[in-house]
């Protein structure tokens, strides 16, 4: 260190495991203690490190400022980063109170520092400065970035609108992280107990032996079900019990609402429903405090998307093109449960049920029966070789300190053996741990100033089947298909050749770019040749049959157009609540909003009693406010680029592991991290501007519905 004022000593390291930055975090060792007088250094560090940039005497330049700053900011970033990693994979009332206690210091600071009109002043002072012309694209692009972002944290506010302006950020995380953990709590409260063995008809046998172990861990007989979706979602899709498919939709989407308690076990103080208002009521002054019309104005000043107005006309196109096909798919799923299951009105929680047993009796298998093929071993060895033969890497086992003992940890190495980037692997549900599947950065790759290039290192979290009965896990295609999408983004924070911090990896690419690499992954696990090397029967070990898989690319698309018309209510919602929406003067809640957004795009009605905007968490506690529609934005990318890959395989050896195509997708996507706009990235590798028919084509929403 420059500066022995700001130095962590090896003393101080060694006693708090967050405060050592030499290497992985200590897993092992970080406790709830901890935290607090970690922070209470790091906090401390980081504003002396502010303070000494924007100081009058202090010069303009990239080393005394930016330079300066990020060494602090990135040890807070980091012991931040393992403590809201832990509050989300391993969650303890104990850590949660920790967690709770130092946010509102962690967005006071961050706050304060976007604020700072001398430190904004010294960023302008660099980019008008003699210095700018002769940095690196990769500095330009990081004072551009870091211009915009002073600007939209109220830099430019003048300064008694500025401890308002501060407070919106602490109440809106605060309120992000209450959201979050009702919906854990209504989640993990819940249990459905079946005593009655016929009363699991219908259901495959890991999900009846995970039900079991559940209840005897509890030191219960019988079976115990969750709202975890492991152990959720098999019900809606197999059981035959009508009235346990019944009693678990109800529970699960009312979770986090007033109708928790009515169809569950919620609890009254786990209502996000006054949390959502409050949070759209912030999010609304924030955005007119700025100077902006509404909330999705801000959130898409960093995105591709020029305008709310284009978001809303690429949405209303795309369920244009897709509400024929979705016409046709509920109108066959209504004629085929009436005719063949006897259910002449399909409630909510009939739908899963029908469309397994229809697509089980159109293309004669069932999802269950493709699961057997995908035990985890297999499924991991294919998703290393498909990434080791596109992209030159080899990965192998590492060891490092986890959380879990269910946690693995892995090395990415090039092919003379040095060390690229590592990665955590956490695959399965369990209680403490928050649903869904996600990709997050223990640290990022950037040049020290002192001790050469950091490598960077990944969280890949899911929530899948554990093993149970002594078998090994089976994923479904689908939770293959999420393994993929989730290295994806893994790939793009880890094979980075960018030395910035700012713009490394996954950091300062365009929200609405940043699902192209995972979503690109996902259309390998339609590919024949790879899995081929990615399947072997859990009892047998024979890899998936061709006939099993030419059923499952049959009914690759079936029900897509139910699929795209869903993505895109999620979508449109969450754009009206961020510009038309006004939760202050609301003439309709936002649960009755959202059901007319259903009415109005979908062709499946939305029962009364869901509320599933409360647990919404992408837009109301994961960054994804105003901007959920990056997933269908970004699909246009991801099947564009993968279009490359097909050509390639088309012209040579019918393979689409290319790796000449590979390589080149490596170096402009990959590589170039945030360094450049997206659009610059996709037309370097693409050549052109993305076009939507490979979307359409991998949808098979290219021609005529037939009704």
């Amino acid at each position: 260190m420059s500066d022995t004022t700001s130095a962590i000593t090896s003393d101080a390291a060694a006693a708090n495991p967050l405060l050592d930055f030499s290497d992985l975090p200590r897993f092992g060792e970080i406790q709830p203690a901890h935290v607090t007088p970690a922070l209470d250094v790091l906090l401390a560090n980081a504003k002396a490190a502010v303070d000494r940039a924007a100081a009058p005497d202090t010069p303009a330049t990239w080393k005394d400022v930016v330079e300066a700053l990020e060494e602090e900011s990135e040890k807070l970033s980091r012991a931040w980063g393992v403590i809201g990693h832990l509050n989300a994979v391993a969650d303890t009332p104990e850590l949660r109170a920790a967690h709770a206690e130092n946010l509102p210091r962690v967005t006071e600071f961050s706050a304060s520092v976007g604020q700072n009109l001398a430190l904004y002043e010294k960023y302008k002072a660099i980019a008008a400065g003699t210095e700018f012309a002769g940095l690196s694209a990769e500095r330009k692009k990081i004072l551009e970035n870091s211009l915009r972002d002073f600007r939209l944290s109220g830099a430019e506010l003048p300064e008694d609108r500025k401890p308002r302006f501060a407070q919106l950020q602490e109440e809106q995380a605060a309120l992000a992280k209450a959201f979050s953990d009702h919906v854990l709590d209504s989640t993990n409260a819940y249990a459905y107990i079946v005593t009655q063995e016929r009363d699991l008809a219908g259901l495959p046998d890991d999900v009846i032996e995970a039900a079991r172990e559940a209840a005897q861990r509890d030191g219960k007989g019988g079976w115990k079900f969750t709202l975890h979706f492991p152990s959720y979602f098999p019900v809606l899709q197999y059981a035959e019990h009508r009235p346990m498919r019944e009693a678990m939709y109800r529970a699960y989407v009312t979770r986090a609402s007033e109708l928790g308690a009515t169809y569950g076990d919620g609890k009254a103080e786990w209502d996000n429903t006054a949390n959502v208002v409050e949070n759209l009521k912030l999010r609304e002054e924030e955005a007119k405090t700025l100077g902006y019309q509404n909330f999705a104005e801000v959130s898409l000043a960093p995105k591709m998307a020029e305008s709310p107005a284009q978001v809303i006309a690429f949405l209303e196109d795309l369920a244009t093109r897709a509400r024929p096909y979705a016409e046709n798919d509920w109108m066959e799923l209504r004629a085929f449960a009436a005719t063949e299951l006897g259910m002449p009105e399909l409630q909510p929680w009939d739908i899963a049920y029908a469309a397994e047993k229809l697509r089980q009796k159109r293309y004669s298998f069932s999802e269950n029966e493709v699961k057997q093929y995908f035990p985890q071993e297999a499924v991991l060895k294919g998703l290393f070789k498909v990434t080791e033969t596109l992209f030159n890497v080899s990965i192998r086992r590492d060891e490092a300190a986890v959380w879990n003992p269910d946690v693995r940890f892995f090395r990415v190495e090039n092919k003379d053996g040095t060390l690229v980037a590592q990665f955590y692997l956490d695959l399965y549900a369990r209680e403490g741990k928050r649903g869904g599947a996600w990709m997050d950065d223990a640290r990022s790759r950037h040049k020290r100033t002192q001790g050469g290039v950091q490598t960077p290192v990944a969280y890949l979290t899911c929530n899948f089947s554990a093993p149970v009965g002594g078998k090994p896990a089976c994923f479904t295609h689908d939770e293959v298909i999420t393994l993929f999408h989730e290295f994806g983004h893994g790939l793009h924070h880890m094979l980075t050749r960018v030395d910035e911090l700012g713009v490394s990896g996954i950091n300062g690419v365009e929200w609405d770019a940043v699902e192209l690499p995972s979503q690109f992954m996902e259309n390998f696990c339609w590919e024949w040749d790879v899995l081929t090397d990615m399947s072997a029967h859990v009892d047998t070990g024979a890899p998936l049959p061709r006939e099993l898989f030419d059923k499952m690319l049959a009914a690759k698309n079936f029900q897509s157009g139910l699929g795209t018309l869903r993505q895109i209510v999620f979508s449109m919602f969450d754009m009206v609540l961020h510009t038309s929406y006004d939760p202050a003067n609301a003439t309709q809640n936002v649960n009755d909003l959202a059901r007319e957004i259903n009415e109005k795009f979908h062709v499946i009605p939305q029962t009364p009693f869901s509320r599933w905007p409360n647990t919404f968490s992408h837009i109301f506690a994961g960054g994804y406010a105003a901007g959920y529609y990056s997933y269908k934005w970004a699909e246009v990318l991801s099947a564009d680029a993968y279009a490359a890959f097909e050509e390639a395989a088309m012209a040579g050896n019918g393979s689409v592991l290319d790796a000449t195509t590979g390589t080149r997708y490596r170096r402009e996507i990959l590589e170039v991290g945030g360094s450049r706009p997206a659009m610059d990235s996709f037309k370097a590798f693409r050549g052109r501007e993305p076009d939507i028919d490979a979307l359409l084509r991998h949808n098979g929403m290219s021609g005529q519905a037939v009704h």
